[in-house]
């Protein structure tokens, strides 16, 4: 298979294995990837597992039709992409071994040999020409083995991406990519996002046609839709709204609260409700959904004056894969003494940034009218937001959304009567309180001040401290007039017609115009409040929260120069340009500082 011109497959697929790692179901097997890259000098990426060898050689030879490779590119060395560096070394007696130095030690472990005479340690930077190709190397440690490297063909535009990217099931079978890479990623990689996202640095600054990893499909349409994937996952977001119950039960009175449960929730307008029973799930798919939405119920009996042996896997599993930033709520069930939820509670001690319900509900061994009033109003807090983002069940007059403002971050979205826009700003202030009124300041170069102006409506979106960076780079780093912010978003509508943001927002006001100050660079909008909506309980997104928590923290060890406050982008030089705009979130010479 011929990825570009000079870029060829030569992996294999297993349809033989029913355990990847094993601890994995894989009913549809798995790809071991390989590839060859073909110029005056040949390379070849990565060897397959073990117990492929002579299938693999025979692609090997296919691909290579006569030439023989110069090189072998060990990108990772775990045993089902490392397994025939021997048996290539003797098919091919004059290659040369490429590989990172930690690399090369697992391979006197492994082999007993780490091939002193024939190989070529590398490192990040590094770069190998063959010809027209030039293989870039780029460092991956941790993802998620300490001697990775990922490889980048600056000719073709084509990513090696090792285990990145890759999905349980074999090349031909017709599975959708998300459901699987998802298991994949947060089962085999999970632990390491600050790994992964450190990569996905170094990878936005490539230009990127084709991804290759060494599991599952070759990538290379809508890449933009991977990498978001992946940024969300590994910045532990929440990828899609809905809420997980996972649940163990001995006799059923459990299951039948939370059967009781979802049925409520559903009728609250959550559009997902997720349900493991921990003793027959794969214990792996929980573990997926448990990350992939933002809400997490944990129902259990007590037993042994714990918790259910199958609920303390699944807690555990998700603990060490660095579960965080997610809401969690309890049911516990006990005939005379409950200590379900203190043992779950305590078990998830050292996960981060996790935000436990007010109500949870407690059963004395089969539900009553008590436990059920609890489950209502734990299916009241769980949906708060779903229901205040509909209007047949929202209250549109909750003026303590009021209190929501501070010296917070904001998202004010409006309409041009073609796209809904949006934009970050932080002066929102409430200047009278009767009748109510809120003064919006918006700098006049941004395409928002225009279409307020013009329009007389916005909406005011309070950010939360959940909001991740990359609402910011959305709505802060790019301009409405050139680009849509709000394109492949399902969007929700207040009653004047304007987009309010599904998640990441505690409260939002509509607004309608009543006067216009001019203040030089920037106008003030005064304006009466139209509707004013509460969605959640969590604190509002402040300048400074931002600053410490949300933004990334600049790369300025070891360069000169300055770096923006606002987005972190480094300029590399002794002064900075009196009319310099920063490239990523568009602020002048007066939002940078010194590095110091």
């Amino acid at each position: 298979m011929h990825i570009t011109k000079d870029i060829l497959y030569a992996g294999v697929n297993d349809r033989e294995i029913d355990l990847f790692e094993g601890q994995y179901v894989v009913p549809n097997g798995m790809a071991y990837n390989s590839y060859v890259v073909k110029d005056y000098k040949t390379a070849v990426m990565d060897t397959v597992d073990r117990r492929f060898t002579h299938e693999w050689l025979d692609q090997l030879e296919k691909a290579l039709d006569g030439k023989k490779p110069d090189y072998l590119i060990v990108q990772h060395m775990e045993p089902d992409h490392s397994a025939n560096i021997v048996a290539f070394l003797k098919t091919y007696p004059d290659a040369t071994v490429v590989a990172s130095e930690k690399a090369f030690a697992m391979m006197k472990n492994f082999y007993g040999n780490d091939f002193e005479d024939r190989r070529l340690i590398v490192k990040e930077g590094d770069t190998l020409p063959l010809g027209r190709h030039v293989l870039h190397f780029i460092g991956a440690p941790m993802v998620h083995w300490p001697e990775v490297l990922m490889t980048y063909d600056a000719f073709d535009k084509v990513l090696f991406s090792a285990d990145g990217f890759g999905k349980f099931g074999a090349l031909d079978a017709e599975e959708d990519w998300a459901c699987e890479a998802r298991r994949y990623y947060f089962g085999i990689v999970g632990k390491y996002g600050a790994q992964v996202q450190a990569v996905l640095k170094k990878a936005a600054n490539l230009e990127i046609q084709a991804i290759c990893p060494l599991h599952g499909p070759v990538l290379t349409e809508n890449l933009g839709y991977y990498l978001g994937l992946y940024n969300i996952w590994s910045g532990y977001g929440v990828e899609s709204e809905g809420i997980v119950i996972a649940y163990t039960s001995v006799y059923g009175n459990t299951k039948a609260a939370v059967d009781l449960l979802a049925d409520k929730l559903k009728s609250k307008g959550c559009p997902k409700v997720v349900i493991h029973d921990l003793a027959r799930t794969d214990m792996a798919e929980a573990v997926e959904d448990a990350f992939r939405y933002g809400r997490l119920v944990l129902a259990s009996t007590t037993y042994n004056a714990g918790v259910f042996p199958f609920m303390r896997e699944f807690i555990e599993h998700l603990k060490e894969h660095n579960y965080q930033n997610r809401t969690i709520a309890f049911i516990e069930n006990g005939s005379w003494a409950p200590m379900a939820m203190k043992t779950m509670k305590g078990l998830l001690e050292g996960c981060k940034n996790l935000t436990f319900t007010e109500h949870n509900v407690k059963i004395h061994s089969a539900l009553s009218d008590v436990s059920k009033a609890e489950l209502e109003a734990l299916a009241d807090e769980l949906c708060m937001d779903y229901l205040q983002q509909h209007g047949e069940t929202a209250n549109k007059n909750d003026l303590t959304a009021l209190f929501k403002i501070g010296y917070g971050l904001y998202v004010v979205t409006s309409n041009d009567g073609k796209k809904d826009n949006g934009l970050i700003v932080n002066t929102v202030t409430q200047v009278t309180n009767t009748p109510n009124r809120i003064a919006v300041c918006i700098n006049k170069q941004n395409y928002s001040h225009h279409v307020i102006k013009e329009k007389g409506v916005m909406n005011v979106n309070c950010l939360s401290t959940d909001a991740p960076f990359s609402v910011f780079q959305n709505f802060g780093f790019q301009s409405g007039r050139a680009v849509d912010k709000f394109k492949d978003t399902e969007v929700l509508r207040s009653d004047n017609g304007l987009v309010f943001l599904p998640k990441y927002i505690n409260a939002f006001m509509s607004l309608k115009v009543e006067q216009y100050v001019d203040l030089d660079t920037h106008g003030m909008f005064i304006c009466t409040v139209t509707e004013a909506r509460v969605l959640s309980d969590r604190p509002t997104m402040t300048y400074t929260y931002y600053q410490e928590n949300v933004k990334p923290k600049p790369a300025t060890e070891g360069k000169k120069g300055f770096v923006c406050k606002v987005c972190g982008y480094v300029y590399e030089g002794d002064e900075l340009p009196e009319d310099f705009v920063c490239p990523l979130c568009k602020h002048g010479p007066a939002d940078f500082e010194p590095i110091a």
